[in-house]
């Protein structure tokens, strides 16, 4: 009988260690496993109500199995309390608060609960696995990783890990790239997420920092930081740019990235299913990148609108097809890359929107400032756009222009800021008829202009603007230029047009991100006021 005790308990440790060797987790966490099953069969031999321990022995096997009770002075729970009188009887010297174990026999297992118990260890270490599996992976974001494809799902792709499973979703693989089960891929490690079907590790091959991570691994002098990629942009499967600086400036970059005979790129354009690569000189000078991004194409001028991010570039008649791209491919990658909207206007296009705006604004000063069509365009020629320019610019400014004097300027000055004031009035009132109320003007940087297209919108109460997110109020619509067939006429080049995204409600003043949350906090001051 002892050497069949002995026996059942040198099984259980080499159980033990079988499992936690295969499941590469903690031997003391498959013995808890073991121990929770013997608790819970035990429980259920002697009653779920009693608290029931047991220890195994990690070196010799040895299970003991008993009953806790505590010593109380009242006994509400007859089967884990004990009065004061019984526990000395069974424990002399007890006292109040003492616990007092009481040894129970061992347990025969029966073929229900020997089923139970294979249940709850094995649910025991299926956890202990994927809390091991998240605790490797879980920093591990923004990394290669090579693995094999194991199976293909509704076109997402499950990757054999080693240790663990990765998915890289449709979205995130390269276009018409075809894999089939048991190829070795390498991917980037986007997201790991804890859930409680076990941690879901996201990988991508389409994300920019894939190939980052692969010039990386392909060029030493980044590896080792004397190389920076500082911008990277992609169009999986046909095209991608990055943007690179050298902080050595006896290595040149791109030529670094390209390699000996284009050694290095062709690695990584390899690895992207022959994605082209254009590697350009980054700048800390925005015209200056643009002008690099939108290479092979040349570019005559770059106009930078900085409250508006956006980035005017006027290129010759015969470059604009070059420049656009396939589809407005080039023009999208440099925007992603440089992180701005681009419009593409051919010099010709650029006069035309000049002339036309030199008009408008000349024909506006005529109108405002009731002068003749000469000194309307002198001040257009000289840089003013807008009445407020006029109205707040230095007096000695206008005073310097060539056939002005301090009091044509004052009296310029004095007509502009009037002219305003008209504005401002005609806008309070169409902003009063539209039924906005006066508690609105109260709030911080909201022009009587602004209101009305806050009534317009709908937004005519504090609650009304108070219940808009941030974005929802303030972000700027941006554009992208694309080329699309012009059906209507076959023999024409593809022709450029713009896809925009949705602005918010007052995107097109161009307040900043600050300003916005201080109106948004300002109109829901009130809803903490009345709760107080």
């Amino acid at each position: 009988m002892a050497t069949a005790i002995s026996a059942n308990r040198a099984e259980l440790l080499a159980i033990a260690d079988a499992v936690a060797r295969e499941k590469l987790i903690d031997r003391e966490i498959v013995i808890e496993a073991m121990e929770d099953a013997i608790q819970r069969a035990a429980r259920a031999r002697y009653g779920a109500e009693n608290d029931i321990r047991a220890k195994i022995d990690g070196k010799t096997g040895d299970m003991r199995l008993w009953r806790v009770v505590e010593v109380v002075e009242q006994v509400d729970d007859y089967f884990k309390q004990v009065s004061v009188g019984d526990a000395q009887k069974l424990q002399k010297g007890a006292v109040v608060g003492d616990y007092i174990v009481d040894p129970l026999p061992p347990i025969e297992f029966g073929r229900i609960a020997a089923q139970a118990a294979k249940q709850v260890i094995f649910q025991k270490v299926r956890d202990a696995e994927r809390e091991r599996q998240y605790d490797e992976f879980k920093d591990r974001a923004g990394e290669i990783i090579t693995g094999v494809v194991k199976r293909v799902e509704f076109g997402h792709v499950v990757v054999d890990l080693g240790r663990a499973e990765g998915v890289i979703r449709r979205d995130q693989q390269i276009p018409r790239e075809v894999v089939r089960v048991g190829d070795r891929v390498r991917s980037l490690i986007l997201n790991v997420r804890r859930e409680n079907r076990g941690p879901q590790i996201f990988l991508s091959r389409a994300h920019p920092d894939f190939m980052k991570k692969l010039f990386a691994q392909e060029v030493p002098e980044i590896y080792d930081g004397i190389i920076e990629i500082k911008a990277a942009a992609r169009d999986p499967g046909s095209r991608a740019k990055i943007g690179v600086i050298s902080h050595d400036g006896s290595i040149d970059p791109v030529g670094a990235c390209v390699g000996m005979k284009g050694s290095r790129v062709q690695a990584v354009v390899q690895e992207m299913q022959g994605e082209k690569i254009d590697i350009i000189p980054w700048s800390p000078d925005t015209a200056t990148f643009v002008v690099n991004a939108l290479q092979p194409a040349q570019v005559a001028r770059v106009v930078i609108d900085e409250e508006e991010e956006r980035i005017e570039v006027v290129v010759p008649d015969d470059q604009l097809s070059l420049a656009i791209g396939r589809r407005g491919q080039n023009v999208r990658l440099a925007s992603q890359l440089t992180g701005k909207a681009i419009d593409i206007l051919t010099e010709a296009d650029a006069s035309e929107k000049r002339q036309k705006e030199f008009l408008q604004n000349s024909e506006m000063f005529q109108n405002e400032l009731d002068v003749d069509e000469t000194l309307a365009q002198l001040l257009v020629a000289e840089g003013f756009g807008a009445l407020e320019e006029v109205a707040y610019v230095e007096l000695d400014e206008l005073a310097s222009i060539e056939g002005f004097d301090e009091e044509l300027g004052a009296e310029l000055q004095s007509r502009a800021q009037e002219a305003l004031e008209r504005r401002e009035q005609a806008a309070r009132e169409e902003r009063r008829g539209l039924g906005v109320e006066d508690a609105l003007a109260e709030l911080p940087y909201l022009t009587e202009a602004m209101l009305v297209t806050l009534g317009k919108a709908g937004i005519k109460t504090l609650d009304d603007l108070a219940d808009l997110a941030t974005d929802e109020l303030i972000q700027k619509k941006r554009a992208e230029q694309r080329r699309r067939p012009n059906s209507d006429r076959p023999d024409r080049p593809e022709r450029a047009e713009r896809e925009e995204n949705k602005a918010g409600v007052l995107g097109e003043y161009g307040l900043s991100e600050e300003q916005g949350n201080e109106i948004i906090m300002a109109a829901r001051a009130h809803w903490f006021t009345d709760e107080a």
